[in-house]
Protein backbone atom coordinates (compact mmCIF):
# COMPACT_ATOMS: atom_id res chain seq x y z
CA UNK A 1 0.00 0.00 0.00
CA UNK A 2 2.99 2.36 0.62
CA UNK A 3 4.21 1.45 -2.63
CA UNK A 4 0.91 2.61 -4.35
CA UNK A 5 0.33 5.74 -2.23
CA UNK A 6 4.15 6.68 -3.16
CA UNK A 7 3.46 6.14 -6.92
CA UNK A 8 -0.01 8.10 -6.43
CA UNK A 9 1.93 10.84 -4.82
CA UNK A 10 4.66 11.52 -7.63
CA UNK A 11 2.35 11.32 -9.99
CA UNK A 12 0.10 14.01 -8.73
CA UNK A 13 3.44 16.02 -8.23
CA UNK A 14 4.30 15.08 -11.67
CA UNK A 15 0.81 15.98 -12.86
CA UNK A 16 0.77 19.88 -11.40
CA UNK A 17 4.05 20.21 -12.62
CA UNK A 18 3.62 19.80 -15.90
CA UNK A 19 0.44 21.49 -16.23
CA UNK A 20 2.41 24.65 -14.99
CA UNK A 21 5.42 24.40 -16.90
CA UNK A 22 4.02 23.12 -20.42
CA UNK A 23 0.79 25.32 -20.61
CA UNK A 24 -0.13 28.11 -22.00
CA UNK A 25 0.70 31.73 -20.74
CA UNK A 26 -2.31 32.38 -19.08
CA UNK A 27 -4.09 33.68 -16.22
CA UNK A 28 -6.57 32.03 -13.83
CA UNK A 29 -5.84 28.61 -14.21
CA UNK A 30 -7.61 26.73 -11.46
CA UNK A 31 -7.36 23.66 -9.06
CA UNK A 32 -9.77 21.87 -7.60
CA UNK A 33 -9.28 18.67 -4.82
CA UNK A 34 -13.21 17.02 -4.39
CA UNK A 35 -13.52 14.73 -1.24
CA UNK A 36 -16.83 12.80 -0.80
CA UNK A 37 -17.92 10.40 1.27
CA UNK A 38 -21.08 8.80 3.09
CA UNK A 39 -19.34 9.31 6.55
CA UNK A 40 -21.19 12.86 6.96
CA UNK A 41 -24.41 10.04 7.08
CA UNK A 42 -22.64 8.08 9.73
CA UNK A 43 -23.03 5.12 7.16
CA UNK A 44 -20.28 2.95 5.11
CA UNK A 45 -21.93 1.65 1.81
CA UNK A 46 -22.79 1.67 -1.59
CA UNK A 47 -20.82 5.06 -2.79
CA UNK A 48 -18.50 5.13 -0.23
CA UNK A 49 -15.82 7.26 -0.77
CA UNK A 50 -14.09 9.53 -3.97
CA UNK A 51 -11.86 11.79 -4.32
CA UNK A 52 -10.58 13.74 -7.24
CA UNK A 53 -8.13 16.75 -8.73
CA UNK A 54 -8.86 18.66 -11.16
CA UNK A 55 -6.59 21.13 -13.03
CA UNK A 56 -8.10 23.44 -15.50
CA UNK A 57 -6.09 26.21 -17.77
CA UNK A 58 -6.78 29.58 -17.75
CA UNK A 59 -8.68 30.92 -20.84
CA UNK A 60 -7.47 30.11 -23.85
CA UNK A 61 -8.45 31.67 -27.99
CA UNK A 62 -8.24 27.75 -29.07
CA UNK A 63 -7.42 24.59 -27.62
CA UNK A 64 -3.99 24.18 -29.52
CA UNK A 65 -2.65 27.10 -27.97
CA UNK A 66 -2.50 24.41 -24.46
CA UNK A 67 0.90 22.80 -25.37
CA UNK A 68 -0.22 20.27 -22.61
CA UNK A 69 -2.64 18.50 -25.57
CA UNK A 70 -0.70 16.63 -28.53
CA UNK A 71 0.07 17.91 -31.76
CA UNK A 72 -2.10 15.54 -33.59
CA UNK A 73 -5.04 16.01 -31.56
CA UNK A 74 -6.07 19.57 -33.09
CA UNK A 75 -7.65 18.17 -35.98
CA UNK A 76 -9.39 16.16 -33.95
CA UNK A 77 -10.55 18.72 -31.56
CA UNK A 78 -11.31 21.19 -33.83
CA UNK A 79 -13.87 18.85 -35.24
CA UNK A 80 -15.86 18.76 -32.81
CA UNK A 81 -19.32 20.03 -32.54
CA UNK A 82 -20.64 22.40 -30.02
CA UNK A 83 -17.25 23.07 -28.04
CA UNK A 84 -15.84 25.03 -30.93
CA UNK A 85 -18.23 27.86 -31.10
CA UNK A 86 -16.93 31.27 -32.23
CA UNK A 87 -16.88 34.13 -29.97
CA UNK A 88 -16.13 31.46 -27.06
CA UNK A 89 -12.78 31.25 -24.39
CA UNK A 90 -12.10 27.62 -24.38
CA UNK A 91 -10.33 25.66 -21.23
CA UNK A 92 -8.67 22.53 -21.06
CA UNK A 93 -8.75 20.33 -17.61
CA UNK A 94 -7.02 17.51 -17.06
CA UNK A 95 -8.34 15.21 -13.95
CA UNK A 96 -6.68 11.97 -11.48
CA UNK A 97 -9.53 10.77 -9.29
CA UNK A 98 -11.17 7.76 -7.29
CA UNK A 99 -14.82 5.95 -6.78
CA UNK A 100 -15.10 2.98 -4.41
CA UNK A 101 -18.59 1.25 -4.41
CA UNK A 102 -18.89 -1.69 -1.22
CA UNK A 103 -22.21 -3.44 -0.19
CA UNK A 104 -23.88 -2.77 3.04
CA UNK A 105 -22.21 -5.45 5.29
CA UNK A 106 -19.03 -5.31 5.17
CA UNK A 107 -18.19 -8.14 7.67
CA UNK A 108 -19.55 -10.52 5.23
CA UNK A 109 -16.63 -12.22 3.42
CA UNK A 110 -19.14 -14.10 1.26
CA UNK A 111 -20.94 -12.73 -2.24
CA UNK A 112 -24.12 -11.07 -1.78
CA UNK A 113 -26.36 -11.20 -4.52
CA UNK A 114 -29.09 -9.02 -3.51
CA UNK A 115 -26.50 -6.35 -2.85
CA UNK A 116 -24.37 -4.46 -4.95
CA UNK A 117 -20.76 -5.85 -6.22
CA UNK A 118 -17.51 -4.20 -4.70
CA UNK A 119 -16.07 -2.15 -7.08
CA UNK A 120 -13.25 0.54 -7.52
CA UNK A 121 -12.59 3.37 -10.44
CA UNK A 122 -9.58 4.90 -10.98
CA UNK A 123 -8.80 6.94 -13.84
CA UNK A 124 -7.63 10.27 -15.48
CA UNK A 125 -9.66 12.19 -17.39
CA UNK A 126 -9.30 15.57 -20.39
CA UNK A 127 -12.03 17.79 -20.20
CA UNK A 128 -12.71 20.44 -23.01
CA UNK A 129 -14.51 23.46 -21.97
CA UNK A 130 -15.97 26.48 -23.97
CA UNK A 131 -17.74 28.88 -22.40
CA UNK A 132 -19.23 32.49 -23.16
CA UNK A 133 -20.99 34.82 -20.71
CA UNK A 134 -24.37 32.85 -20.23
CA UNK A 135 -23.41 29.32 -21.59
CA UNK A 136 -20.50 26.22 -20.38
CA UNK A 137 -20.18 23.84 -22.88
CA UNK A 138 -18.04 20.76 -21.70
CA UNK A 139 -16.74 17.50 -23.52
CA UNK A 140 -14.95 15.08 -21.25
CA UNK A 141 -12.74 11.48 -21.56
CA UNK A 142 -12.27 9.35 -19.25
CA UNK A 143 -9.32 6.75 -19.43
CA UNK A 144 -9.05 3.97 -16.27
CA UNK A 145 -9.87 0.79 -14.44
CA UNK A 146 -12.28 -1.00 -12.63
CA UNK A 147 -11.33 -4.20 -10.57
CA UNK A 148 -8.31 -4.58 -8.24
CA UNK A 149 -6.21 -2.61 -10.40
CA UNK A 150 -8.11 0.29 -9.34
CA UNK A 151 -6.53 0.16 -5.72
CA UNK A 152 -9.90 0.85 -4.62
CA UNK A 153 -9.16 -2.46 -1.82
CA UNK A 154 -5.93 -1.19 -0.70
CA UNK A 155 -7.06 2.11 -0.20
CA UNK A 156 -10.22 1.29 1.81
CA UNK A 157 -8.58 -1.09 3.86
CA UNK A 158 -5.92 1.29 4.75
CA UNK A 159 -8.19 3.70 5.77
CA UNK A 160 -10.06 1.43 7.77
CA UNK A 161 -7.29 0.52 9.62
CA UNK A 162 -6.22 3.50 10.08
CA UNK A 163 -8.99 5.03 11.82
CA UNK A 164 -9.91 1.92 13.66
CA UNK A 165 -12.72 1.00 11.80
CA UNK A 166 -14.64 -2.31 10.54
CA UNK A 167 -12.30 -4.49 7.90
CA UNK A 168 -13.98 -4.35 4.28
CA UNK A 169 -13.77 -8.83 4.11
CA UNK A 170 -15.80 -9.50 1.06
CA UNK A 171 -13.06 -7.60 -1.82
CA UNK A 172 -12.04 -10.90 -3.35
CA UNK A 173 -15.72 -10.52 -4.85
CA UNK A 174 -15.37 -7.11 -6.40
CA UNK A 175 -15.54 -6.55 -10.36
CA UNK A 176 -13.00 -7.84 -12.57
CA UNK A 177 -9.97 -6.06 -14.03
CA UNK A 178 -11.37 -4.20 -17.49
CA UNK A 179 -10.20 -0.70 -19.02
CA UNK A 180 -13.08 1.81 -18.56
CA UNK A 181 -13.50 4.53 -21.40
CA UNK A 182 -16.12 7.22 -21.20
CA UNK A 183 -16.99 10.13 -23.40
CA UNK A 184 -19.53 12.91 -21.55
CA UNK A 185 -20.62 16.40 -23.03
CA UNK A 186 -23.01 18.67 -20.78
CA UNK A 187 -24.16 22.19 -21.21
CA UNK A 188 -24.29 24.87 -18.35
CA UNK A 189 -27.25 27.95 -18.38
CA UNK A 190 -26.16 31.09 -16.29
CA UNK A 191 -30.35 32.38 -16.63
CA UNK A 192 -32.05 34.49 -14.07
CA UNK A 193 -28.87 36.83 -12.66
CA UNK A 194 -30.87 39.42 -10.24
CA UNK A 195 -28.37 41.59 -8.19
CA UNK A 196 -27.84 44.65 -6.37
CA UNK A 197 -25.29 47.09 -7.09
CA UNK A 198 -22.92 44.92 -9.36
CA UNK A 199 -23.51 42.11 -6.73
CA UNK A 200 -25.70 39.11 -7.71
CA UNK A 201 -27.96 37.61 -5.04
CA UNK A 202 -29.38 35.19 -7.08
CA UNK A 203 -29.07 33.03 -9.91
CA UNK A 204 -30.51 29.83 -11.98
CA UNK A 205 -28.39 26.99 -13.44
CA UNK A 206 -29.96 24.20 -15.27
CA UNK A 207 -28.39 21.68 -17.12
CA UNK A 208 -28.31 18.80 -19.40
CA UNK A 209 -26.20 16.05 -20.92
CA UNK A 210 -25.36 12.26 -21.85
CA UNK A 211 -22.67 9.76 -20.99
CA UNK A 212 -21.25 6.90 -23.73
CA UNK A 213 -18.99 3.79 -22.70
CA UNK A 214 -18.60 0.66 -21.02
CA UNK A 215 -18.64 2.51 -17.19
CA UNK A 216 -21.67 4.68 -17.53
CA UNK A 217 -24.44 5.39 -20.42
CA UNK A 218 -27.15 7.84 -19.64
CA UNK A 219 -28.62 10.86 -20.38
CA UNK A 220 -28.92 13.17 -17.75
CA UNK A 221 -30.65 16.83 -16.88
CA UNK A 222 -31.01 19.13 -13.71
CA UNK A 223 -30.53 22.72 -12.46
CA UNK A 224 -29.57 24.71 -9.45
CA UNK A 225 -31.07 27.99 -7.61
CA UNK A 226 -28.53 29.78 -5.47
CA UNK A 227 -28.93 32.83 -3.28
CA UNK A 228 -26.52 34.91 -1.34
CA UNK A 229 -24.35 37.50 -1.10
CA UNK A 230 -21.72 38.38 -3.72
CA UNK A 231 -22.32 35.30 -5.80
CA UNK A 232 -19.45 34.24 -7.58
CA UNK A 233 -18.92 34.06 -11.36
CA UNK A 234 -18.98 30.94 -12.41
CA UNK A 235 -21.43 28.10 -13.37
CA UNK A 236 -22.30 26.35 -10.63
CA UNK A 237 -21.45 23.66 -7.84
CA UNK A 238 -19.86 20.82 -9.07
CA UNK A 239 -19.78 17.16 -7.71
CA UNK A 240 -17.02 14.10 -8.68
CA UNK A 241 -18.61 13.09 -11.91
CA UNK A 242 -17.89 13.73 -15.52
CA UNK A 243 -18.43 17.19 -17.38
CA UNK A 244 -20.15 18.18 -13.93
CA UNK A 245 -16.86 20.92 -13.04
CA UNK A 246 -18.15 24.25 -13.09
CA UNK A 247 -16.26 26.49 -10.68
CA UNK A 248 -14.66 28.46 -13.43
CA UNK A 249 -15.01 31.90 -13.96
CA UNK A 250 -17.42 33.31 -16.61
CA UNK A 251 -16.15 35.67 -19.61
CA UNK A 252 -15.56 39.42 -18.19
CA UNK A 253 -15.93 38.09 -14.34
CA UNK A 254 -16.29 40.61 -11.68
CA UNK A 255 -13.28 40.20 -9.26
CA UNK A 256 -15.53 39.30 -6.66
CA UNK A 257 -12.89 38.73 -3.26
CA UNK A 258 -15.14 37.74 -0.85
CA UNK A 259 -19.05 36.72 -0.37
CA UNK A 260 -21.28 33.71 0.27
CA UNK A 261 -24.66 31.83 -0.88
CA UNK A 262 -26.95 28.67 -0.51
CA UNK A 263 -27.62 26.17 -3.06
CA UNK A 264 -30.01 23.62 -3.70
CA UNK A 265 -29.82 21.77 -6.67
CA UNK A 266 -31.55 18.28 -8.24
CA UNK A 267 -29.80 15.95 -11.47
CA UNK A 268 -31.76 13.17 -13.00
CA UNK A 269 -30.27 10.59 -15.19
CA UNK A 270 -32.40 7.90 -17.44
CA UNK A 271 -29.63 5.27 -16.91
CA UNK A 272 -29.04 2.60 -19.81
CA UNK A 273 -25.51 1.25 -18.11
CA UNK A 274 -23.69 1.78 -14.88
CA UNK A 275 -20.40 -1.04 -14.62
CA UNK A 276 -20.68 -0.95 -10.87
CA UNK A 277 -24.09 -2.47 -10.91
CA UNK A 278 -24.29 -4.33 -14.35
CA UNK A 279 -20.72 -5.95 -14.15
CA UNK A 280 -18.21 -6.23 -15.85
CA UNK A 281 -18.91 -5.98 -19.63
CA UNK A 282 -16.76 -8.74 -21.20
CA UNK A 283 -16.94 -11.44 -18.58
CA UNK A 284 -19.18 -12.96 -16.24
CA UNK A 285 -19.10 -11.17 -12.64
CA UNK A 286 -21.12 -10.14 -10.20
CA UNK A 287 -24.68 -7.61 -10.45
CA UNK A 288 -27.80 -6.66 -9.43
CA UNK A 289 -30.75 -5.40 -11.32
CA UNK A 290 -30.35 -1.59 -11.51
CA UNK A 291 -32.58 1.12 -11.87
CA UNK A 292 -33.86 2.88 -15.13
CA UNK A 293 -33.77 6.33 -13.29
CA UNK A 294 -31.63 7.98 -10.29
CA UNK A 295 -31.98 11.30 -8.91
CA UNK A 296 -29.31 12.91 -7.06
CA UNK A 297 -30.96 15.98 -4.58
CA UNK A 298 -28.30 18.36 -3.13
CA UNK A 299 -27.67 21.46 -0.46
CA UNK A 300 -25.21 23.16 0.84
CA UNK A 301 -23.09 26.45 1.29
CA UNK A 302 -20.09 28.02 -0.23
CA UNK A 303 -17.84 30.87 0.65
CA UNK A 304 -15.23 32.08 -1.31
CA UNK A 305 -12.33 34.73 -1.14
CA UNK A 306 -9.64 35.88 -2.66
CA UNK A 307 -8.68 33.20 -5.09
CA UNK A 308 -10.20 30.36 -3.01
CA UNK A 309 -13.35 28.93 -2.90
CA UNK A 310 -14.83 26.41 -0.10
CA UNK A 311 -18.15 24.01 -1.00
CA UNK A 312 -19.94 21.90 0.95
CA UNK A 313 -22.82 19.36 -0.41
CA UNK A 314 -25.12 17.33 1.31
CA UNK A 315 -26.41 14.77 -1.30
CA UNK A 316 -29.08 12.54 -1.06
CA UNK A 317 -29.51 10.18 -4.05
CA UNK A 318 -32.48 7.60 -4.72
CA UNK A 319 -32.04 4.04 -4.93
CA UNK A 320 -29.37 2.84 -7.72
CA UNK A 321 -30.57 -0.81 -8.18
CA UNK A 322 -33.93 -2.95 -7.19
CA UNK A 323 -32.74 -4.87 -4.29
CA UNK A 324 -31.29 -1.57 -2.06
CA UNK A 325 -32.59 -1.24 1.07
CA UNK A 326 -32.32 2.66 1.22
CA UNK A 327 -31.42 6.16 -0.59
CA UNK A 328 -27.81 7.16 0.27
CA UNK A 329 -26.64 10.21 1.79
CA UNK A 330 -23.09 11.54 1.51
CA UNK A 331 -21.07 14.44 2.07
CA UNK A 332 -19.27 16.78 -0.43
CA UNK A 333 -16.01 18.84 0.29
CA UNK A 334 -14.41 21.06 -2.73
CA UNK A 335 -11.97 23.58 -2.41
CA UNK A 336 -10.53 25.47 -5.67
CA UNK A 337 -8.20 27.77 -5.98
CA UNK A 338 -7.61 30.50 -9.46
CA UNK A 339 -3.91 32.03 -9.76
Amino acid sequence: MKSVCVAAAILCFTFMGTWSAMGAESDDNTVIFYWENDVFSGTDRNYTNGFKLLWISGALDSYSEDRRLPDWSDKSIDSLPVINQPATTKHVGLSLGQKIYTPRDLDNPNLIPDDRPYAGWSYVGVTLLSKSERVLDAFELDLGLVGPQSYAREVQEEVHDLVDSIEPRGWDNQLKNEVGVNLVYERKWRLLQLGVENSDIFDFIPHGGMALGNVHTYANAGMEFRLGVNLPDDFGTGLIRPAGDASIPAPNARNNTTGCHLFAAVDGRAVLRNIFLDGNTFTDSHEVDRESFVADFMIGASVHFDQFKITYSHVYRTKEFETQEDEQIYGSVSISFTF
